[in-house]
């Protein structure tokens, strides 16, 4: 079999010393080029910038367990697009312990992990580690937009090396620290990278707010060298810090942490103390109503202004008053009346 030929090979043979021609204005000697005094006039061709040494051989292993959503799904999938030193893996179970990611990373050869864990199908936690040896840290993720949405316009090279952008805060922690040379060597694309283009057209930037790390991906415009926001945008929550991968002791514990499902039993709780204290209050209402009335003493002026009406004789009707027609249609009732009228003229005449 033909030895395989190593990388660069090409580019190595092209460099090769060419010897220069001579100009039209120089002449040439009579024993032509070979009877030249003298060392020969040599130069070189540099290889491409994307043919270079790959020296730094950092692989990202990008996966998830089982029950993720359609949005994690399509973060995971912007990541490895964004990332071309990824790999991408098969959904691991989620009876399995989370130590087998070691080997599944030695297996892939990949010496970084991003993992993605599912919880009661709505909440999403991100590991970040330095495998085999750690350290490791664990994540809640919040806010996801992915690269589809509309309001994110702007574009980049697939591939493309990206600079990262931290906030002053992550030199003043020790714990933000050692979270920032954990996404340096993460989200970093070596240089050389078979995959990679040798461009710089947008930033990932790491921002801590709220004592939160926001994550946002940016495109530089080459005319003004403004930002566009690419996505995708996800906000971190700090959960833990653990000195190997995947478990281990425990570096640092984020004192501000509060965990999804304390985070509903609360809501839960307020609501419940709004409907108990509406309750209470219909039920004062009810009491006041069935509570005796208080009595008021009588005031002797009240008197003083009214005036006794004057007694009416009592008059007995010995006779049955007549009764009237019921008459539902008007225009007979009218000529009953008049007939009536005639009736006492006649009698009076």
């Amino acid at each position: 079999m033909a030895a395989k030929r190593k990388r660069g090979a090409l580019a190595a043979g092209k460099a090769k010393r060419a010897r220069s021609s001579p100009s039209a204005g120089e002449a040439v000697p009579e024993g032509g080029p070979q009877e030249r005094s003298g060392p020969p006039q040599e130069y070189s061709i540099p290889p491409p910038v994307s043919q270079g040494k790959w020296k730094n051989k950092e692989r990202v292993l990008i996966f998830s367990s089982r029950g993720i959503n359609f949005r994690t799904r399509h973060l995971m999938q912007d990541l490895r697009t964004l990332m071309p030193h990824s790999k991408a893996d098969t959904k691991m179970d989620r009876k399995d312990q989370l130590f087998v990611i070691n080997e599944v990373c030695e297996m892939k050869n990949c010496n970084k992990c991003i993992f993605f864990e599912a919880k009661k199908k709505q909440d999403l936690y991100m590991w970040l580690s330095n495998t085999p040896q750690g350290p490791s840290a664990k994540f809640l993720v919040q806010n996801v937009h992915t690269l589809a949405e509309l309001k994110m316009t702007g574009n980049c090279l697939r591939g493309s090396r990206p600079l990262l952008s931290f906030d002053p805060m992550f030199d003043r922690e020790p714990h933000y620290a050692l979270l920032k040379e954990l996404f340096i060597q993460i989200f970093s694309t070596p240089q050389y990278h078979p995959k990679s283009q040798p461009f710089v057209d947008h930033v990932f930037t790491f921002t801590i707010t709220d004592e939160r790390i926001w994550f946002r991906n940016y495109q530089i415009i080459e005319e003004d060298a403004s930002l566009v926001e690419i996505g995708p945008r996800f906000v971190l929550n700090l959960i833990k810090i653990f000195q190997g991968s995947f478990g281990g002791p425990t570096l640092y514990e984020n004192p501000h942490y509060q965990s999804p499902n304390m985070h509903r039993r609360l809501i839960r709780l307020s609501v419940a103390a709004k409907f108990r204290e509406k309750q209470q209050v219909k039920e004062v209402q009810k009491i006041k109503k069935k509570g005796t009335k208080v009595l008021v003493e009588e005031d002797p002026t009240e008197v003083v202004f009214e005036t006794p009406a004057e007694e009416k004789p009592v008059e007995i009707q010995l006779v049955k008053p007549e009764s009237k027609p019921i008459v539902k249609d008007k225009k007979k009732l009218r000529k009953i009346q008049r007939k009536k009228q005639k009736k006492l003229f006649r009698t009076e005449g």
